[in-house]
């Protein structure tokens, strides 16, 4: 007998204790929280969907977002000012930054300037309307430079969408994923939300992440829900993404 009425998961309840490793919760520095008070009720958010400890990754991209050493750790540093002493034992934030694989990164890297997720994993992205040139070659320096590249929310590159073997050459290259959460919904598209399930269903994600970049994005988390089909391999994912960025 068929079952039509197969049980869904809730994605907040796979998230206890995550690490959410990709996430723009640093105050008045790019996209995601405008001021300390989004930023706190960005964590307050997020603390109420499971997750613990959180990497913050403001862009870096010359052209509109030019962060660097002292803008990130300023942000970070007013962050942990705002906080309650109660909060900040009941959670860990450290700071990272997202790049964008442009020229200036090109230089970054040169002279290993990189905030990191956690020892040489670094996180990079791509324009959503088209892939540097060179990004093999980029890839390439990235590793010969003792980093490991994570390439953040490659579901939402839909030029690669018509080429889905392309990600297995950019895995063959070294290139880990790290998959946006939302992707499991149709918040960006159906097209993002189908490549998300085939890069789930080839094993080709490594880690996980929100990319939280205001109250609007944790509302649509708490109502994700899948089949096993889905919780089952992404189970497995949030666990890695823990394993690896955990700092307790």
């Amino acid at each position: 007998m068929f079952n039509f009425f197969k049980k869904k998961i809730y994605l907040k309840d796979l998230l206890e204790d995550f690490v959410d490793i990709h996430c723009h919760i640093l105050p008045s520095i790019d996209d995601g929280a405008a001021n300390m008070q989004e930023s706190l009720d960005l964590i307050k958010g997020l603390r109420k969907l499971g997750i613990k400890e959180f990497i913050a990754t403001p862009h870096i991209m010359q052209d509109f977002y030019p962060n660097n050493a002292e803008t990130i750790s300023k942000s970070y540093e007013n962050l942990l000012e705002s906080i309650s002493s109660q909060t900040r034992r009941a959670i860990d934030i450290n700071p990272a930054a997202e790049y964008m694989l442009d020229t200036h990164f090109e230089t970054l890297l040169k002279e290993k300037h990189l905030f990191t997720l956690k020892k040489n994993y670094v996180l990079v992205e791509l324009s959503y309307f088209q892939p540097p040139i060179n990004l093999e070659e980029l890839i390439f320096n990235i590793k010969m430079q003792g980093y490991i590249p994570v390439l953040a929310h490659p579901e939402r590159y839909v030029y690669y969408s018509d080429n889905l073997g392309y990600y297995k050459r950019l895995k063959d290259l070294g290139c880990l994923f790290q998959l946006n959460l939302l992707s499991l919904s149709d918040h960006y598209g159906s097209t993002t939300e189908k490549t998300a399930q085939y890069l789930i269903a080839n094993n080709l994600i490594d880690f996980a992440g929100t990319d939280t970049h205001r109250m609007e994005h944790i509302k649509k988390l708490a109502k994700i829900t899948m089949d096993s089909k889905i919780s089952e391999p992404l189970s497995k994912i949030l666990e890695h993404t823990k394993c690896v960025f955990s700092v307790s």
